[in-house]
């Protein structure tokens, strides 16, 4: 292919034909991804809705709906988002192939690990709120809504706990962010230790905010892996840091 030869001595139509490729094959990969969770469909749901069932009585625990093709376009949604999970790879690796020729051999060098880095951060941050948020925030909701009968449709709660879910994914890209901005120049690892005090301070808010509860236990099981990751990100800071480039010797 086209995309092996260095990308400066490539002609437009080259570079046209060479991202036409890229994004037919990933597009490819997504079919082929879909395909496969489709019928997997009804077990994932189930896995979704156990942090809502848990705390509802037993006889409210159900989804309702108002369209007769709701259920269908959400399990729709639900096996396009696992498909675009499951398809990541492939996905990254077409982009990867598209970009590697115009890169410089340091460059290349931090792909792969950046790539697999962020992936396992974003999915530890959607587990950590399926597996902790989710279940304190139904609880709460529950307990508050204590007498009244539970009427919720199933778009309603999948778009409730897919921002969920993004929302903490992307708060678990912290030390991934600091890693950017330290090797840019825009953070110090010095500027990061003057501020750790504002970044508990801001962590704790977001957990008050995610946990509406107010107890402190639970904002603390929120805050503190929040506080770890700016830690690691300090850490990560240190390593990383830019270095001042060696004096060249005289003659």
């Amino acid at each position: 292919m086209s995309g092996a030869r260095n990308r400066g001595e490539m002609t437009f139509l080259e570079h046209f034909e060479e991202l036409r490729t890229r994004i037919t094959r990933a597009l490819l990969g997504l079919v082929v991804a879909f395909c496969t969770v489709v019928p997997f469909l009804d077990r994932v749901v189930k896995v979704l809705v156990d942090p809502y069932y848990r705390f509802l009585p037993e006889g409210q625990k159900s989804l309702a709906y108002t369209q007769v093709t709701e259920i269908f376009f959400v399990y729709m949604k639900i096996g396009m988002v696992l498909a675009v999970v499951l398809a990541a790879p492939w996905i990254f690796y077409q982009l990867w192939a598209f970009i590697a020729p115009g890169l410089k051999p340091q460059e290349k060098r931090w792909a792969l690990p950046f790539v697999l880095a962020t992936s396992f951060f974003f999915v530890a941050g959607v587990v950590f709120c399926y597996l902790v948020i989710l279940p304190l925030t139904f609880r709460f909701f529950f307990q508050f809504n204590e007498g009244f009968t539970n009427v919720v449709t199933v778009s309603y709660f999948w778009n409730f706990e897919l921002v969920f879910l993004l929302a903490m994914g992307l708060v678990f890209e912290t030390p991934i962010l600091i890693f950017l901005l330290t090797r840019l120049g825009v953070v110090s690892t010095g500027f990061l230790l003057r501020n750790i005090k504002w970044a508990v301070l801001v962590a704790f808010v977001v957990a008050a905010v995610i946990t509406p509860s107010g107890d402190p236990v639970t904002q603390t099981a929120v805050a503190g892996p929040m506080v770890v990751l700016y830690g690691l990100g300090i850490l990560i800071s240190f390593l990383f840091r830019k270095r001042p480039a060696p004096e060249a010797k005289g003659p």
